[in-house]
């Protein structure tokens, strides 16, 4: 479990869309169980990975099939499957409640934009249908960049810690600004000018007082002055 974080521009985004070939590296090269990119076809390096951008989309079909990416199975047998599997998704990602709460439940349009009564989602809302996708799919690898912007910083934890329990068999590798989400990680990675300057467990980072962990304390105190001011207005 990898946790990539730095300011914007450091090259944080850049690095996963090379990882995911949709750039071609200029210099050196990528390499999976040691072998290279070039050697595997684009679509079986691309089914390794299941990933969802800061720029994620939901999709004028139902929900089920916005989490599935597919067409729900017509067969007894398989759609009871691809239910279940859709609940659990929905379960883990945070969205379960809300999508009972609408008409159809899994089977409701999602947009208006072939159904007039289609339901409109909150970015919220959306995210979670997005982050489902990866409850649902068994892709051993799966990325995050940045898709838990619209959430609370509490939110976005319990999200990832259910991301991290869901995918114990699986490699994560996840960029948040949120630093208080890279505790979860085995390891961090710090981007700065398109280079890694430091790297270790969070609590080994902390210890070396550099750079991230001047930006962990600075992030953590701008968050107890948040609640200070909630309680406040309370």
């Amino acid at each position: 479990k990898i946790a990539l974080v730095g300011q914007n521009g450091s090259g944080k985004s850049t690095f996963v869309k090379l990882l995911l070939h949709l750039y071609e590296p200029t210099g050196g090269q990528i390499a999976m169980d040691g072998i290279s990119m070039g050697d595997y076809t684009l679509q079986s390096w691309r089914d390794t990975f299941k990933p969802v951008f800061q720029d994620y989309r939901t999709f004028a079909l139902s929900v089920a099939e916005n989490i599935l990416t597919r067409p729900m199975r017509k067969d007894p047998e398989g759609e009871a499957a691809d239910r279940a599997l859709v609940e659990n998704a929905l379960r883990q990602s945070g969205a379960y409640d809300r999508v009972m709460k609408m008409p159809h439940g899994m089977d409701t349009m999602l947009t208006r934009e072939f159904d007039d009564k289609g339901e409109v989602l909150s970015g919220g809302e959306a995210q979670k249908i997005a982050l489902a996708r990866v409850f649902a799919s068994d892709s051993p690898v799966v990325i995050l960049d940045e898709p838990t912007s619209a959430l609370d910083p509490v939110a976005e934890y319990q999200l990832f810690e259910n991301m991290m329990a869901a995918c114990r068999d699986r490699a994560v590798v996840f960029i948040s600004h949120r630093l208080s989400s890279a505790v979860l990680a085995d390891r961090v990675y710090l981007f700065e000018e398109g280079r890694i300057t430091e790297s270790g467990t969070h609590r080994a980072l902390m210890e070396q007082d550099g750079h991230y962990a001047d930006m962990f304390r600075k992030q953590a105190e701008s968050y107890r002055e948040t609640e200070a001011e909630k309680e406040v207005r309370a």
